[in-house]
């Protein structure tokens, strides 16, 4: 697990001069994590943890070098509109005319954490240049209303 915090802080420095990059980065390698942290136990969970970090940050940084300002809004707003508004299994979808990137969030599972929060369960998909990265998230809703990705 260090190794790759190391690998992917080194790969950060080199991508300081793209903002979008980085963050395409760091979404795509906490994503990876997620999945990661679902595949076996123990040691084996780290193992995949790990996997799933480099991987996820290796893809989500191409993503991210494609996305611009617009696109991110664009995602971000249709994100917190399906967790709030759709029913389980409904899509929405966003689609930058200028840029031609688009994406699409559906909400797959409504459930309460622990502590009592409204959480969802999503699928997300984000296409660039004809290429579609399909990720599964987990968000939460804050107590000012908004929707914020949980680990």
């Amino acid at each position: 697990m260090a190794t790759a915090a190391a690998v992917l802080l080194a790969g950060c420095q080199n991508m300081q001069d793209n903002p979008k990059q980085t963050m395409g980065t760091i979404l795509g390698a906490g994503t990876g994590a997620l999945i990661g942290s679902q595949i076996g136990s123990g040691r084996g969970q780290m193992v995949g943890i790990a996997v799933g970090t480099l991987a996820g940050a290796m893809l989500g940084s191409e993503i991210g070098k494609s996305l611009d300002n617009a696109d991110k809004a664009m995602s971000q707003r249709t994100a917190q509109a399906s967790l709030e508004n759709n029913r389980t299994g409904q899509t929405s979808s966003w689609r930058n005319p200028d840029s031609g990137n688009s994406g699409t969030y559906t909400p797959t599972k409504y459930y309460q954490s622990a502590s009592g929060q409204d959480c969802r369960e999503f699928e997300q998909t984000i296409t660039v240049d004809g290429l579609t990265e399909r990720a599964m998230g987990r968000a939460c809703r804050q107590p000012n209303g908004t929707w914020q990705v949980v680990p």
